[in-house]
């Protein structure tokens, strides 16, 4: 038997783990497509101004991430990204969605937007706190 540390991310081995997590989801969940959902916002210029990005899969909306420029916030724009992703992701049959960030992000937005905290990890950073939240549909 060898053990080896990779320091490197290696594409193939990555794929062949991710491969083996899914035959076994499969096997007890039954397939389900794993389909990206992203909502982006851009300015009259085209620039980029903010957007939320994840996926839907087991009737989940799972969110990676979620930014608005420094200079566009406290606008709505996130509340806006966040109505057009749930819509849409409702409409692709989710039942809730699931997201984690920091303290010193936006866990107190995520509640005004009908998340509950189900998890907290104190101490993630030195001084700051990981949440985890979902939000029934």
């Amino acid at each position: 038997m060898n053990f080896e540390i990779l320091n490197d991310e290696n594409a193939l081995i990555l794929e062949t783990l991710i491969s083996g997590v899914r035959k076994h989801n499969e096997s007890t969940l039954g397939y389900e497509k794993k389909q990206s959902l992203s909502v982006i916002y851009r300015d009259e210029d085209n620039n980029l101004i903010g957007g939320i990005s994840g996926f839907t899969i087991y009737k989940h909306f799972l969110i990676n991430v979620l930014w608005v420029d420094e200079k566009e916030r406290n606008k709505g724009i996130a509340r806006k990204l966040m109505e057009h992703s749930e819509i849409e992701a409702k409409m692709r049959g989710c039942i809730a969605a699931q997201v984690d960030t920091l303290s010193i992000q936006a866990p107190n937005f995520y509640q005004k937007m009908g998340f509950e905290i189900k998890g907290k990890i104190p101490g993630y950073t030195e001084s700051h706190d990981r949440y985890f939240l979902m939000k029934k549909y």
